[in-house]
C-alpha cells in the first residue's frame, strides 16, 4: 500500500488550490489594510499598497476560475478506504475526505505516494 504521509499530509489536488486562492483573498485584503493604517500618510505608497492588494484579490478569483473548470474535466471515483465519492486530478491523487493515496495508473500501485508521477516528463 502506499505511504500516506510523504513530508506531511496529503491532500487532494484541487483543496490545496482552492486553500491556496483562499489565502490569495486574505492576503490581499490584508495588504489593503495595512495601505489604509499604516500608508494613510502618504497616498503614493498607500495607492501601490492598495492595487498590490487587489491584484492579489483578483489573481485569487482567477485561480478559482481555473481550479473550477479542472474540476469539471476531472474523474470521479469511489474512494476504497471511505466509500465516498471523489475526485482524480493527475496520475496520482488523494481522497479529498480521508487522505487516502488514490491512482487508476496499474503501474504505480504499491509504489510510494510522489507528486512527480503527475508530471508529464517525468521517468519511471
Amino acid at each position: 500500500m502506499w505511504d500516506r504521509k510523504q513530508g506531511g499530509t496529503t491532500v487532494a489536488k484541487i483543496n490545496r488550490i482552492r486553500t491556496f486562492a483562499m489565502a490569495l483573498i486574505f492576503i490581499g485584503i490584508f495588504i489593503m489594510y495595512i495601505a489604509i493604517f499604516v500608508f494613510s500618510d502618504s497616498p503614493i505608497l498607500m495607492s501601490i499598497a492598495m492595487i498590490i492588494g487587489f491584484l492579489s484579490v483578483i489573481s485569487s478569483s482567477l485561480v478559482y476560475l481555473w481550479i473550477g473548470m479542472k474540476s469539471t474535466q476531472t474523474l470521479q471515483v469511489i474512494c476504497p478506504n471511505c466509500e465516498k465519492q471523489t475526485k482524480i486530478l493527475g496520475r496520482v491523487d488523494a481522497c479529498m475526505h480521508c487522505d487516502e493515496p488514490l491512482t487508476l495508473d496499474p503501474k504505480l500501485e504499491g509504489k510510494e505516494l510522489d507528486a512527480r508521477y503527475n508530471r508529464k516528463n517525468f521517468q519511471q
